[in-house]
């Protein structure tokens, strides 16, 4: 409905006949109120609403601060002017947009931004793209949907844990229209196409999940076949490295057919040369998803292994027959053949009863059916180094208590995932010890059971 400053200082306005007119000529006066549009009001009874020229409207300076008048026009496309130069495009009726329109949107872009700038908000690229975060955003609209959008260089550096990768990174602004891509068309139109058991970087997924299905696997299997079999345990090598730009994109292209997004696809997927993908690309993980769902489709449906589980590149399958494993191991041999793939030393068949090193837990099945999960050996030793260099760098004030607690917190939280109780245990006496003075005055909000320390000390000294 249009609208008129002194649109709120007339009781005329609100008062129409069944017509749509008011009850005098006020509603052509623009002291007194407005006429209200009767376009929806015809089309509710039949009749046509008449033909016009897009409404203009006025924007008037706001009690949020001063700003000039100036002629607003909203043509029939959608797209906003102000004084004569289109802004961007508004789209109130998200189901019919392109899936290109739709990660392009500017509500949309809005939502990746604070999706991407979370945890990193006292960056420096972030605080300074937050500074004008409209107009950056208005200005990443733009640019895509005029297709003179481009990546930026990367950034690369390493990582030593649990193994050494290059992880490589773009600015933040990629960033923001790389969540924007996967979340409003990567996952809609590739989720629904992989199996249950695909783990990784799925929403409601993820390495709990997995152990999860593991343990009910384990379960079901005993109930069926008891605590005798095989697991075929598989790993491939160098993934992330070796998958084939071109395999990539024909897989792709089966679910997706907007060329607008294949156009921003393609420029993602070509921005390294030669095999692989960055680890460090919000895309790159459902791009490593999608890669090995048709192994998954394959080793399920063609296959029949009814316990089969992966999460990326890490995949086991389990069988009462160790000779029809050994087969379908060298049927996914011939499979990731043709992608480019190989497995790596780590893949051989072995007894059940040995357990499955899955998801940082080795999980087992005892004679009597119970499942077990403990944590890896690795994950142990590695808390252990972490806690003591913790110590070190707050005594040399390059961390605070409060970074060391979220630390251990997350890895006692993890670990009690699995049976793990006697573990935590013996890591808290050494957190504990470590930490004693710190704990000690320490009175802020946190998950670690800092009370069951404080009755442990209780029970040795009499109070």
């Amino acid at each position: 409905m249009p609208c008129t400053p002194n649109a709120g200082n007339s009781n005329n306005a609100r008062n129409v006949n069944t017509d749509g007119t008011l009850n005098n000529n006020n509603a052509y006066i623009g002291s007194g109120g407005v006429r209200p549009d009767l376009e929806e009001f015809a089309t509710e009874y039949g009749d046509e609403p008449e033909s016009r020229e897009p409404q203009q409207r006025r924007a008037y300076p706001s009690r949020m601060g001063k700003h000039k008048i100036a002629d607003v026009k909203a043509s029939a496309d959608g797209a906003l002017t102000i004084s004569g130069k289109e802004v961007f495009i508004l789209h109130e009726d998200h189901t019919s947009l392109s899936d290109f329109e739709r990660m392009a949107d500017f509500n949309n872009l809005y939502a990746a931004y604070l999706d991407a700038r979370k945890g990193k908000r006292w960056k420096l690229a972030v605080a300074r793209f937050e500074v004008n975060v409209l107009e950056n955003i208005t200005y990443i609209h733009y640019m895509l949907t005029t297709k003179k959008y481009k990546l930026s260089p990367y950034n690369c550096f390493m990582v030593h844990e649990p193994k050494e990768r290059l992880i490589m990174y773009n600015s933040f602004r990629d960033k923001i229209v790389q969540h924007s891509l996967c979340d409003n068309v990567l996952e809609p139109r590739l989720q629904k196409t992989f199996i249950l058991d695909n783990y990784a970087s799925q929403k409601g997924k993820g390495t709990h999940f997995g152990l999860g299905r593991l343990k009910k696997f384990m379960r079901d299997y005993y109930r069926h076949y008891g605590a005798d079999g095989w697991v075929l345990k598989c790993d491939v090598k160098k993934y992330f490295y070796s998958i084939d730009h071109d395999i990539l994109k024909s897989q792709i292209r089966r679910h997706i057919h907007d060329p607008d997004v294949l156009w921003l696809i393609d420029m993602i997927i070509d921005s390294t040369e030669g095999k692989g993908i960055p680890i460090g690309n919000h895309t790159s993980q459902w791009f490593a998803v999608l890669y090995l769902s048709g192994m998954d489709h394959f080793i399920k449906e063609q296959l029949r292994i009814k316990y089969y589980g992966r999460y990326m590149d890490d995949f086991y399958l389990i069988h009462h027959d160790k000779e029809y494993l050994k087969y379908c191991l060298s049927e996914i041999l011939k499979y990731v053949e043709k992608l480019g793939l190989e497995l790596n030393g780590k893949t051989s068949i072995f007894p059940l009863y040995q357990g499955i090193d899955f998801l940082g837990f080795r999980t087992y099945m005892t004679e009597s059916g119970k499942v077990i999960q403990k944590i890896r050996r690795d994950s142990k030793n590695r808390i252990r180094r972490k806690l003591k260099k913790f110590r070190k760098l707050l005594d040399e004030g390059r961390i605070d208590f409060e970074n060391i607690l979220a630390s251990y917190t997350s890895w006692t939280g993890h670990a009690g995932h699995g049976n793990s109780h006697h573990l935590i245990r013996r890591m808290d006496e050494l957190f504990y010890s470590l930490f004693s003075k710190e704990l000690e005055g320490y009175h802020g909000k946190t998950n670690i059971n800092v009370e069951r320390w404080r009755r442990r000390e209780i029970g040795q000294h009499k109070v």
